[in-house]
């Protein structure tokens, strides 16, 4: 079962390396955007939330969504972080596929999110964590517009 599992975790790993390669924009920030989650995972997770996307000099409330595998635990979670590629505000909503790794121990925790949809709007964020949480895998993500 323990080969199992690390076998598991490898692949996460492996495919997250791969992921965030690809991931990885090219030229200035476009936007920034802030993020407040709650996320719970036991092999399967799940998260929901909201937040700011600051894009030429207008703020647009947004909501936030997610599916994936990967991890164990319960954390909220704050994020900022820098969006890429974006050169019309409606090609920010819509679904996105998510790295993450990080980790959360009471009012400590830390992580990085990778997050890019199909009309090549990537985001890196920084994330903090409160909780008690271990986060490795995959999520598809569906962000949209609050109206």
């Amino acid at each position: 079962m323990i080969v199992r599992i690390a076998a598991l975790l490898l692949a996460f790993l492996l495919a997250s390396e791969t992921a965030y390669a690809q991931a990885r924009p090219a030229g200035p920030a476009s936007a920034t955007v802030r993020i407040q989650q709650l996320q719970v995972a036991f092999i399967g997770s799940g998260a929901v939330g909201g937040g700011t996307l600051r894009y030429r000099n207008r703020n647009y409330d947004i909501t936030v969504g997610g599916l994936g595998i990967g991890g164990i635990g319960a954390s909220t979670l704050s994020a900022t972080g820098s969006v890429y590629g974006l050169t019309d505000v409606e090609d920010f909503a819509g679904a996105y596929v998510q790295v993450r790794e990080g980790w959360a121990i009471g009012a400590q925790g830390r992580g990085t999110l990778w997050l890019r949809n199909a009309k090549g709007v990537v985001m890196r964020l920084a994330t903090r964590r409160r909780g008690l949480q271990l986060s490795l895998g995959a999520d598809g993500v569906l962000i949209g517009f609050k109206r």
